[in-house]
């Protein structure tokens, strides 16, 4: 990672991921580099459906194609759409999924309240 006061460069290659409530997680950019959101590149896998009380969270399909349920609704998603998901909306994704998160604001992973 490289950082300066005016950006930060980080491969993706470099960044370690880890297991979480929806799969294999990535942190591009989190709360910790202190910017207005955070970016994750997220391997959907088995899912649980939760909410974030405090975050919007913005997912655009990297690759991949699945369903994602939002409230009590089931919608189909593929590669190339992107869903808002606002503060407050039970939420998971179930399919195999690439996608990347734009978390705002940041502190998402503190903010994770499992429903399942």
């Amino acid at each position: 990672m490289k950082t300066a006061a005016s950006y930060l460069l980080r491969d993706p290659a470099e960044v370690q991921p880890w297991a979480e409530t929806c799969g294999q997680i990535r942190p591009l950019i989190e709360e910790a580099d202190g910017a207005a959101a955070e970016v994750h590149h997220v391997k959907i896998d088995n899912a649980k459906l939760h909410l974030h009380k405090n975050t919007d969270e913005i997912y655009y399909i990297i690759e991949g194609r699945g369903t994602m349920v939002l409230n009590d609704e089931e919608i189909a998603v593929k590669q190339g759409m992107v869903v808002y998901v606002p503060r407050g909306t039970p939420h998971k994704a179930i399919g195999a999924l690439t996608v990347l998160t734009v978390c705002i604001p940041r502190g998402v992973l503190h903010d994770i309240h499992e429903l399942e």
